[in-house]
């Protein structure tokens, strides 16, 4: 004989794995994001000091960034189960949608309203950072443990 009570509390641990799992996960996507930009960005800022355009060089880094972040992200971040070829894919359209908004902001804040492009690239890092997180979540790298 099965209680009510136990099957909502059963539910309620669930729920509660559900969100540590969505924590944890958010966790190691910060962990690789951080690792990954920190070096990036220090590689802008000294290509930029060399005075390369940073809309260049932010062309330049971006696909190694990328390409870098992918095994942690999947492996790591993410524990994607499925088929690389299909993860893959969606990964490099995801971040054919950060760079299009890393170099629209660049266009706009630095080019069209005058602010520093550090302080823009250093922003555009954590904007494009969780629109990627967004999409790694529920497109490139999605589980159906955490996005019930």
């Amino acid at each position: 004989m099965i209680d009510s009570n136990y099957e909502f509390c059963w539910a309620n641990d669930v729920r509660r794995n559900r969100w540590l799992l969505l924590f944890f996960q958010v966790v190691r996507y910060g962990i690789v994001g951080v690792l990954n930009n920190l070096l990036g960005y220090l590689i802008y800022l000294a290509l930029t000091w060399l005075w390369l355009d940073p809309k260049l060089a932010i062309t330049l880094l971006y696909p190694i960034g990328a390409m870098t972040a992918y095994f942690g992200h999947a492996k790591y971040a993410f524990a994607y189960q499925g088929a690389h070829s299909y993860g893959v894919l969606r990964y490099v359209m995801a971040h054919l949608i950060g760079y299009a908004i890393d170099v629209s902001l660049l266009h706009v804040f630095t080019d069209r309203l005058g602010f520093p492009h550090q302080a823009v690239q250093a922003c555009a890092v954590i904007v494009v950072g969780g629109v990627l997180y967004l999409l790694f979540r529920y497109w490139v790298f999605p589980s159906p443990q955490i996005n019930k």
